[in-house]
């Protein structure tokens, strides 16, 4: 067989050897990105993704051990989608095993107050949140009633309710409009 074809086909390391690398390398990141937390799931700042780039850089060469060869590669990346779908399934039929491996959000602010032991806790920072708050369209924090880290990294605001009185004025505006209109409505027509 010509080495162009060899280097293509023919992997360098045992199928069965790939197979169980992959495994490996798969829980040892499920783990460690479930310990170091929910942020660097979602809310990346430019060092948290630094680091994991160079975390999916590190780990390939221990999928794909000594071998560069197209089928190697492939071979690799089939065993990481069917075993993510496993897990995926696997985890939605058990949903207390999911919050155990999930875990759980994580209260930011709680009635328009920032809780400093969640922001700390997550090592988010009250810029980040600001920010993260102005990209949902809430303009300051004083505006929020709640907000979590949700398991999977994004962060959730809930804009506070206006005052009861503010609502009943809105109200009242609504109906002087409608009464308004019904009074020119009953209006004869000016006379040209």
């Amino acid at each position: 067989m010509n080495s162009y074809w060899q280097d293509l086909f023919v992997s360098g390391v045992p199928l069965g050897e790939k197979i169980l690398r992959t495994l490996a390398v798969y829980v040892f990141l499920l783990v460690s990105l479930r310990l170091a937390g929910k942020r660097e799931l979602g809310q990346l700042n430019p060092y948290d993704l630094v680091v994991l780039l160079l975390l999916s850089n590190t780990v390939q060469n221990a999928i794909i051990g000594n071998d560069n060869s197209l089928l190697g590669g492939l071979t690799g990346a089939v065993t990481l989608l069917v075993l993510n779908y496993g897990v995926v399934r696997f985890l939605y039929r058990h949903p207390r095993l999911d919050r155990v491996v999930e875990g759980h959000s994580d209260l930011l602010i709680r009635h328009g107050q920032v809780v400093p032991h969640g922001m700390e806790k997550n090592q988010i920072t009250l810029a980040e949140l600001k920010a993260a708050a102005r990209r949902q369209g809430i303009s300051t924090l004083g505006d929020v009633d709640t907000c979590r880290l949700e398991v999977g990294g994004a962060l959730t605001f809930v804009p506070k309710q206006p005052e009861a009185d503010v609502l009943r004025h809105h109200e009242l505006m609504e109906q002087i409009a409608e009464l308004q209109r019904q009074v020119a409505a009953l209006r004869p027509p000016a006379s040209a």
